[in-house]
C-alpha cells in the first residue's frame, strides 16, 4: 500500500515537472550513440534500454500531467522563457529513433518515432512561433532569451537526422525523402544564426548573473554539434540523390564552418562553468537542465566523427573520442544527481 506522503510527492512532483525533462532522453541517446561508434556495444545497449524505459516513463509523467495539471501546462507553455523546453520532446523522440537505427536496425519503429516527431515538430515551433507573434504583453529580450531557445534548432536537425537514417526504407522515393532532409537542415541552420545573435547580444550587453548562467547555455555549441551532424549524415547520403552530390562543396564548407563554430564555443562556457561554480559559489544541485549539459558533450563526440567519415579528414577523429570520456562522466554525475533527488522527493514528510 502506497503511503499518502509518497502519494503526495508523487503528485507534487508531476505538478512541477519541467517542460524540458525529455532532456534526459536526449543525453542518454546520445551518449549511448556514441558508445557504439566507438565499440563500447555494452554500455551502449545499457543506456539504449535504460533510454526506453525512460522515454516511456515520461510520458506516463507528462500524460498525468496534461490530465491533472492542465493549468500547469497552460501557464508553461505561454512562458517565452520554459516553452521552448517542451521542444526536447521532439529531439528526444528522434535521438532515441536513431539509436534504434544503429543498435538495433529496427527502421520500423525508428520511422514510427519519425512520425511522430515530426508532427510535434510542427505542432510545437508553429504554436510556439505564432504565440510570440501575438503575444501582446512581451517581455524584455533580456529576460527570457537563453540557451533553451537553442531547443528550436536542435529539434529541427534532430528531424533532418533521423529522416537521412531512414531514408533508404521509406515508401517513398529517396530523393524526396533527402529533399525534406536537406530542408530541415537549412531552416535549422537559419534558426541557429538568428537566435543565437540573440543570445550572444544578451550575454554581451546585458549584466549576466552567475545564476542565470544555467547549464542549457551549453545548448550554444550542442545546436551546432546536431547542425554539424545533418550535415555530415547528408554528405555521406549524397550518391543516393544526384542533387545532393551537386551541393557537394557547399555542404562540406558550410557544415565545417558549424563544427568550427561548436568547437570555438565549448572553452568559452566551460570558463564560464568555473565563473559560476567555482569562483560565484553557485552549488552543483541537480536540475532537470544538466541534462542540456550532457547532450552537447556527446553531440559534439558525435558529431566530429561522423565529420571525419563525411569529407576524409581522420586527424580530428580523436577529438570525438576524447570527448566521449567527459560526455560519460558528466551523464553519470547527473545521473547521480537526479537519484538523489528522486529518493529525497519521495521520502521527505508533506509539511
Amino acid at each position: 500500500m502506497i503511503s499518502s506522503t509518497v502519494q503526495q510527492n508523487f503528485k507534487e512532483a508531476v505538478g512541477n515537472l519541467s517542460p524540458a525533462y525529455f532532456a534526459l532522453v536526449m543525453a542518454t541517446g546520445i551518449v549511448s550513440t556514441a558508445l557504439f561508434l566507438f565499440h563500447f556495444i555494452e554500455f551502449s545497449f545499457a543506456l539504449f534500454y535504460f533510454n526506453i524505459a525512460a522515454y516511456i516513463f515520461l510520458l506516463f509523467l507528462y500524460a498525468l500531467r496534461i490530465i491533472y495539471f492542465t493549468e500547469q501546462i497552460q501557464e508553461d507553455f505561454a512562458d517565452l522563457a520554459k516553452s521552448p523546453g517542451f521542444l526536447t520532446f521532439v529531439a528526444a523522440t528522434n535521438v532515441l529513433g536513431v539509436q534504434f537505427v544503429l543498435l538495433q536496425q529496427n527502421f520500423f519503429i525508428a520511422s514510427w518515432l519519425l512520425l511522430a516527431g515530426m508532427l510535434s515538430w510542427g505542432f510545437l515551433i508553429y504554436s510556439f512561433f505564432v504565440l510570440i507573434i501575438i503575444k501582446e504583453s512581451k517581455p524584455p529580450l533580456e529576460k527570457v532569451i537563453s540557451g533553451i531557445w537553442l531547443l528550436i534548432v536542435v529539434s529541427t536537425q534532430s528531424v533532418s537526422v533521423l529522416l537521412t537514417q531512414v531514408t533508404p526504407y521509406l515508401p517513398f522515393p529517396e530523393s524526396v525523402t533527402l529533399f525534406v532532409s536537406l530542408n530541415f537542415f537549412f531552416c535549422g541552420c537559419l534558426f541557429y544564426i538568428l537566435i543565437i545573435t540573440f543570445i550572444f547580444y544578451r550575454l554581451v550587453f546585458f549584466t549576466v548573473q552567475a545564476e542565470q548562467f544555467a547549464p542549457p547555455y551549453w545548448i550554444n555549441m550542442g545546436a551546432v554539434a546536431i547542425t554539424t551532424l545533418a550535415g555530415s549524415l547528408l554528405m555521406l547520403h549524397e550518391t543516393s540523390w544526384s542533387f545532393l552530390n551537386s551541393l557537394s562543396v557547399f555542404l562540406k564548407g558550410s557544415t565545417l564552418f558549424f563544427w568550427a563554430v561548436g568547437t570555438w564555443w565549448i572553452p568559452l562556457v566551460f570558463i564560464l562553468g568555473i565563473w559560476r561554480h567555482g569562483y560565484k559559489k553557485i552549488p552543483f544541485t541537480y536540475q532537470p537542465q544538466y541534462w542540456g549539459m550532457v547532450f552537447p558533450l556527446g553531440m559534439y563526440s558525435v558529431c566530429t566523427y561522423r565529420l571525419s567519415q563525411a569529407i576524409d579528414i581522420p586527424f580530428i577523429e580523436p577529438l570525438a573520442l576524447f570527448f566521449l570520456y567527459p560526455a560519460v562522466l558528466m551523464w553519470g554525475v547527473v545521473f547521480l544527481g537526479m537519484l538523489r533527488q528522486s529518493i529525497l522527493l519521495f521520502t521527505r514528510k508533506s509539511a
